[in-house]
C-alpha cells in the first residue's frame, strides 16, 4: 500500500542529501510524520500548502515502515490518516513527483487503486 508525504522542495533537497527524514517543523511539534492517503493527499495539500508554488510528494511503500506507522483519526478532519513516528528512510520512498502548487497535485499523482 502507497501513502503520500507532501514536501517543500527544500526539505526534498535535503532528504536527498541526508537519505532519512525526521519530519518537518510542523511534525517536530506534532510528534510524528505526517502523510496522506491518495484518497486525501490533495486536499490536504490545498488546506496545509495553498500558497506554496512548488512541491514534492513523496509515494512510500507501507510495509518497510512497520510498527512506526499508525492510522489516526485527525480530529479536524474526521478521517483516518497515517502518520509515521519515526524517520522515515529513503528505502520507503517508491517515486517521487513534483507538482506546480496544491492545485496540481491530483493531476500529476497516478490515480488511486481500488
Amino acid at each position: 500500500m502507497l501513502i503520500y508525504k507532501i514536501l517543500l522542495p527544500s526539505e526534498w533537497a535535503a532528504f536527498e542529501a541526508d537519505g532519512r527524514f525526521d519530519g518537518s517543523p510542523f511534525d517536530h511539534s506534532s510528534g510524528f510524520i505526517h502523510c496522506s492517503s491518495r484518497e486525501h493527499v490533495g486536499e490536504t495539500a490545498r488546506l496545509v500548502f495553498g500558497q506554496e508554488p512548488k512541491l514534492v510528494l513523496l509515494a512510500i511503500e507501507t510495509e518497510p515502515l512497520g510498527a512506526t506507522l499508525r492510522w489516526e483519526e485527525a480530529p479536524d478532519r474526521g478521517v483516518l490518516f497515517p502518520h509515521i513516528y519515526g524517520e522515515l528512510p529513503r528505502s520507503a520512498v517508491t517515486a517521487v513527483y513534483e507538482a506546480a502548487g496544491a492545485a496540481d497535485v491530483d493531476r500529476v499523482l497516478p490515480p488511486a487503486v481500488t
